[in-house]
């Protein structure tokens, strides 16, 4: 058997993508010994009632309030015993050996710290899932008609890290940033990290958690060996450009969220991403 490992699902008002991620941990997961820990925002009572029919042995934080990506990934973290914590979102689908796969890496690779594995749409296509850190034109680009310019275009393409993928296919590569939906951490190098930021609400906390990492000498690596499906709903952009500032609240959050990152890292060095 293997080390424990303890896995944090962060829920909101989804039990049956939830009931989807429980399921396949426990179809994929049966050579390792571990623990669930559900952090569920808005806690539902269809929710608690199929955690308690079905799942009775996962441990059931529930939050009366919605508090925040952070907050869910914290209470968890604090809740946990383990060497190692499989954080994930409660669309994530575990394939055969995923988890095993991200914590052999960590358990090999002394360096590194953090680890994610290949993120897939439901329909088998590529997910991006590994970043560039960003920079205030990127955040502007991907949001407005600058994507359409020769110039966004291209700062879009190299914050997506699309060279380093193409030329690294089905190879781990260190990344900036890898997105929160799915990530495996070493608990010895989350003690001297730290937890997530609580001040970031919704987006970014996955970013400044990576950074951290790297500026405490812990790499960040993609991992597309591990494979999860995705659902992943883009509720932060609907396509209309500045117009999603003003009428869509999850951009709104987003904007505010980018605003504490940079603001955070004002006149600091970007660490170096190399493994």
């Amino acid at each position: 058997m293997l080390k424990v490992l303890s896995i944090i699902i962060t829920h909101y008002k989804t039990p049956h993508l939830l009931k989807l991620a429980l399921r396949s941990i426990k179809e994929t997961c049966k050579e390792i010994n571990y623990e669930i820990i559900v952090s569920d925002a808005e806690a539902q009572h269809e929710t608690i009632e199929m955690l308690a029919d079905e799942f009775p042995e996962v441990k059931h934080h529930a939050f009366k309030d919605n508090v925040g990506y952070a907050r869910l990934v914290n209470s968890g973290i604090k809740n946990s015993q383990s060497d190692y914590v499989l954080i994930l979102n409660a669309d994530i689908v575990l394939l055969k050996d995923t988890a095993k796969t991200l914590i052999e890496y960590l358990k090999n690779n002394e360096k590194v710290g953090l680890v994610g594995p290949k993120l897939l749409n439901f329909n088998g296509t590529h997910q991006h899932s590994c970043f560039k850190f960003y920079k205030p034109f990127t955040v502007m680009a991907r949001r407005t008609f600058l994507a359409k310019t020769t110039f966004g275009a291209e700062a879009i393409r190299k914050f997506l890290m699309e060279d380093e993928l193409a030329a690294n296919y089905n190879k781990p590569l260190a990344a900036d940033w890898l997105m929160g939906s799915a990530l495996c951490v070493k608990r010895s190098a989350m003690n001297k990290v730290g937890l997530m930021d609580e001040r970031f609400f919704m987006y970014f906390e996955d970013v400044d958690w990576c950074r951290r990492f790297w500026e405490n000498g812990f790499a960040v690596v993609y991992l597309p060996q591990a494979l999860a499906y995705h659902y992943h709903q883009k509720a932060s952009h609907t396509g209309r450009g500045i117009l999603d500032i003003i009428n869509n609240k999850q951009t709104r959050i987003h904007a505010a969220s980018a605003y504490k990152y940079f603001r955070k890292y004002k006149n600091k060095p970007v660490p170096s991403a190399k493994l």
